[in-house]
């Protein structure tokens, strides 16, 4: 893809990002495409920015967006977000690959921002346990784009971080910054439901299996209400994800949550695409939704 000459603003982003962030702009092939988007090539994997809806139902609007990591291995070898964090664990630049990765999705969102909603990202598990003061670095390149950190849902799974101690230190880092938390994937076979109140998340997450197995299954389907009554009466907001059928979105409304994501809503595009040439999409989504509900 063809890009743009070095525009001042480039010219300023690299000098924030070798400054404030000890990211160096061309180190982590950080570029800006015509279309306005970045994209980075870090340890020989292209890293791009795909964001999907998350829905509320009971307003009839958008609510946020999580920012998904599209990798590719010669910008046409598509590969799993999993696959590019090994990589960069094995190759000893797990935490760069992090903080590139998650500041790709900032100057990304920067394109959709004066859409209403949160910006939800995800953290890896390793350094939840291994990286003090979480949340200052990445603090730093959220206000230089002025987006407060309130805007922000740090993602969690919980179930991968063992040490109860360091997973509560990393969570109230996160929140003494002004960071939202969400436990994310609840519901798998690793999650700890006595956590939930232990460290009251903003919100949860479901696993995305839950919702598709209650397609075909009356007793999962029976227990989903009770689930999501309980995250609610620990003060946190349900999040119902891996909504992939009418059939599933009627059970998901069903369990008294608001907050839904799923390909049968919204599949996760670039921020390109979110632009208004996606709003009327966008917007026969959000009436489906309420007329369900």
């Amino acid at each position: 893809m063809a890009q743009q000459q070095i525009a001042p603003h480039v010219e300023q982003l690299r000098l924030q990002l070798k400054e404030s962030l000890l990211l160096d702009f061309d180190e982590y092939g950080l570029a800006e495409q015509f279309t306005g988007e970045f994209n980075s090539t870090f340890i020989g994997v292209r890293l791009n920015t795909a964001f999907q809806p998350i829905y509320d139902s009971e307003a009839g609007d958008l609510y946020g967006h999580e920012a998904l990591l599209r990798p590719s291995l010669g910008n046409e070898l598509a590969s799993t977000p999993e696959f590019a964090f090994t990589y960069a664990e094995q190759a000893g630049k797990l935490v760069e690959f992090d903080r590139v990765s998650r500041t790709l999705h900032v100057l990304n969102f920067r394109q959709i921002y004066a859409e209403n909603g949160l910006l939800f990202l995800n953290v890896h598990p390793k350094l939840l346990i291994s990286v003090n003061a979480h949340g200052k670095v990445f603090e730093r390149i959220l206000h230089a784009n002025s987006v407060p950190t309130s805007r922000v849902v740090i993602e969690i799974q919980e179930g991968l971080v063992e040490q109860d101690k360091q997973l509560a230190e990393a969570i109230n880092n996160y929140r003494e910054r002004g960071y939202q938390i969400a436990i994310d994937r609840f519901g798998s076979e690793q999650s700890h439901i006595g956590r939930l109140r232990k460290f009251s998340p903003d919100f949860v997450k479901l696993d995305l299996n839950l919702i598709q197995k209650a397609e075909n299954n009356e007793r999962v389907r029976k227990v989903l209400p009770g689930l999501i009554k309980m995250i609610q009466d620990i003060g946190a907001k349900p999040v119902i994800t891996g909504i992939e059928t009418q059939t599933q979105l009627d059970i998901a409304i069903e369990t008294g949550s608001t907050l839904f994501q799923g390909y049968f809503l919204a599949k996760p595009v670039t921020a390109k695409e979110l632009q208004p040439s996606a709003l009327f999409k966008r917007r026969t989504t959000k009436s489906n939704i309420r007329a369900v509900a």
